[in-house]
């Protein structure tokens, strides 16, 4: 399995869905996330974290409300959302990014 830091240092924008089990609106977020990815293709990468087995990252991006994207370019924080946004939304919001 790939190592996070080498996924999110790639050229490749890594979108991260920030999620728990517990977390009602979390369950939106999966469908909204494939017409991005059918949207963008392979020009971005789409991860999901549950922050209840990764703490450690949570508080490291202070992750305080889920669900939360972050968006990452070259292992930078390009963009962050938390709440559930509908891909009509997130779409423009993620273009420039791209």
């Amino acid at each position: 399995m790939e190592n996070l830091q080498t996924i999110l240092q790639s050229a490749t924008p890594v979108l991260i869905d920030c999620f728990a089990t517990w977390c009602g609106p979390c369950k939106m977020v999966p469908p909204i996330l494939k017409e991005v990815k059918d949207k963008f293709g392979d020009t971005l990468r789409i991860i999901k974290i549950d922050i209840d087995k990764n703490q450690q990252l949570a508080a490291q991006w202070q992750i305080s409300s889920v669900p939360t994207l972050l968006l990452f370019k070259e292992g930078k924080l390009a963009w962050r959302q938390s709440g559930v946004v509908p891909a009509h939304q997130l779409i423009p919001l993620l273009q420039p990014h791209l």
